[in-house]
């Protein structure tokens, strides 16, 4: 067994893995971008070392990381998912620098990780695909003929692409052009590969997946599959196992196809076999060679160690259990708190976490890196929390899931909190009749953004001038945990506004006290604006992010509702619209620019 462990991630995964490489007896080193520096996952590992560069590109940075590995002292580095998870480059490199990747081997990564080769691979193991392109496309003629062969919707997929990135589905031909440059756009940005190819789109399918894991010895076995339906831009939201309402003999045919997938490229380590589901029919969708982010609901249901096996089986090990020895038991659901404002399209919300205070229920687990006083960087993904429950049936472990949800306290940011509360009491899908674009499609209308809650207000709070002015009450309080002459405080502020209004008219006093734990109660998120067109025709970014591209000129006229650029924060694309009939009179803003929320982008004239 290896004595020391590099962690080449951060957050939620990264504290994950140390958990593992705890119990485990190994020592972990976390690795951490400047603004990670007080990050939890440094905090718990053995040792910490310093990312050198840009923020955002640090954790790609494989020469740097592999030093540092090289020099702590390490056996192996453990990628997590995303940044360098599923770069079969890294693997190799780690390899050379002889030390071992937890995770398969780097050619699996490679052919896996473009869809083209993985799909071809896979028809000619016999697992069913999604009819569609083997080989890529880039020519517009051609994909306009190929669609037509298809029929319409089809979608556009970056080859290297995951999470729902580099996809474009399109429903008619006059979409095409924009749509194939798009997902070639993601493609590079993302993946470093603009390589597209074409699918048939399936209208109003499940998205179920297999959890497997193979060893050294030849061994692969499955740890049944998991429902991830339920998803916005075409990334998932909550994920539960078993999937619900699935026919018998369609769950054995998926789960037998992962396992022929799997041993036909001879996989080891944890990996997951996606796939979509129309009806009684199962296709293969794509394979991710990395631990899944939804994997906790399988240790819960089976009670596996994923995370512990796949160092395992990176030390030589054999896996510790046969197939015929995994045995689901019960229900277990996922939510993924994202910071995100469900009741805005689910616009990023970057900034400080004022309060974060996490449900303590039985059956309930929490994993995440977050606490009072993060900060939620625009360069990283939005996810802050996993929460997953465990019940004896589907619906105890709804009803647990809704009771961890509403102890769930997260102030300073919008979180996807109120939707999942939504969601788990919506009626498609108490029956299960939730498909991949659900949320989007029906859902999302239906959302109702909850009502501020203003605190009671006390006779010191309410205040009356001799003029006649207006009451005054308090707002929720948000608390701070403070340090003077080395003594600890607890901090409790709140804001004095107008009766009925949230607009703070005056600073309120502060409450200290030492060695209390006060708990506010939720206060209303503070929300990115909305990218609009002012009384001076300025149009101004929603959030804080990068410029990905510009997609009018200086003079052009343009019509109410056109794309006018995309920006990208927490590796989501959002487009700015015109909302009004115009003509760009100038443009304040470039592809590449990192811009903050309220900085001006362009502006229309009539």
């Amino acid at each position: 067994m290896f004595k020391k462990i590099v962690i080449a991630n951060r957050g939620e995964i990264a504290v994950r893995v140390i958990r593992a490489c705890q119990e485990l007896g190994i020592k972990a080193v976390a690795l951490f971008s400047e603004p990670d520096r007080l990050s939890r996952h440094v905090s718990l590992a053995d040792e910490s070392w310093l990312l050198e560069g840009e923020p955002g590109k640090v954790y790609l940075d494989s020469k740097q990381i592999i030093e540092l590995a090289k020099r702590c002292g390490a056996e192996a580095i453990h990628p997590g998912y995303g940044f360098l998870a599923e770069n079969s480059e890294f693997a190799a490199a780690v390899a050379t620098a002889g030390m071992v990747f937890i995770g398969p081997k780097p050619d699996v990564i490679l052919k896996m990780g473009s869809k083209v080769e993985s799909r071809r691979l896979m028809d000619a193991a016999g697992v069913p695909v999604v009819p569609g392109t083997i080989d890529p496309v880039s020519d517009i003629e051609k994909v306009k003929e190929l669609c037509k062969k298809f029929g319409y919707p089809i979608a556009i997929k970056a080859s290297a692409g995951g999470g729902g990135r580099g996809l474009r589905v399109v429903h008619k031909e006059e979409e095409l052009e924009q749509a194939l440059a798009g997902a070639q756009r993601e493609g590079s940005s993302y993946f470093g590969n603009a390589e597209v190819y074409l699918e048939k789109y399936l209208e109003r399918p499940r998205h179920i997946e297999v959890q497997v894991i193979g060893d050294h010895h030849g061994n692969v076995v499955h740890l049944t599959e998991r429902d991830c339906s339920s998803q916005r831009r075409h990334q998932k939201l909550l994920e539960e196992t078993p999937a619900y309402k699935l026919n018998p003999e369609v769950r054995q045919k998926l789960l037998d196809a992962a396992v022929k997938a799997a041993k036909s490229i001879g996989y080891t380590s944890a990996g997951t076999v996606e796939g979509l589901v129309a009806g009684d029919e199962y296709y293969f969708l794509e394979m991710n060679t990395r631990v899944q982010v939804e994997h906790p609901i399988t240790e819960m249901v089976t009670g596996i160690d994923i995370v512990k096996e796949q160092i395992r089986v990176a030390a030589g090990e054999k896996l510790s259990f046969t197939q015929e020895e995994v045995v689901s038991r019960g229900h277990s659901i996922e939510c993924r708190i994202n910071a995100e404002d469900p009741f805005k399209n689910f616009l990023p919300s970057p900034g400080t976490v004022h309060t974060y205070v996490e449900p303590s229920l039985p059956w309930v687990r929490i994993d995440s890196a977050c606490y009072t006083g993060y900060k939620i960087l625009p360069f990283y993904d939005s996810l802050l929390a996993k929460l997953v429950v465990w019940g004896r049936t589907r619906e105890e472990a709804v009803v647990r899931t809704r009771l961890a949800l509403k102890q769930f306290k997260i102030e300073g940011v919008s979180t996807t909190i109120p939707f999942h509360l939504q969601l788990l009491e919506d009626e498609a899908f108490l029956k299960g009749e939730i498909y991949t674009t659900y949320v989007e499609k029906e859902l999302k209308a239906r959302l109702k953004a909850p009502t501020p809650q203003v605190a009671p207000k006390s006779e010191s709070d309410k205040t009356e001038s001799n003029g006649g002015s207006p009451h005054l009450e308090r707002t929720p309080s948000r608390t701070f945990e403070l340090e003077v002459n080395q003594k600890h405080f607890k901090v409790s502020v709140s804001e004095l506004v107008s009766e009925g209004s949230l607009a703070p008219v005056a600073a309120s006093p502060v409450r200290a006290n030492s060695g209390t734990n006060t708990v506010a109660t939720q206060a209303p998120a503070r929300q990115a604006r909305k990218a609009s067109v002012n009384q001076t025709g300025e149009i101004c970014s929603s959030m804080h992010g990068l410029v990905k591209q510009v997609l009018v000129s200086q003079g052009e006229s343009v019509k109410n509702g056109q794309k006018l650029l995309i920006l990208e924060a927490m590796k989501m694309e959002s487009e700015i619209l015109a909302d009004r009939d115009g003509k760009v009179q100038s443009i304040s803003a470039k592809a590449g620019d990192t811009v903050e929320s309220g900085q001006l982008l362009l502006v229309l004239g009539d």
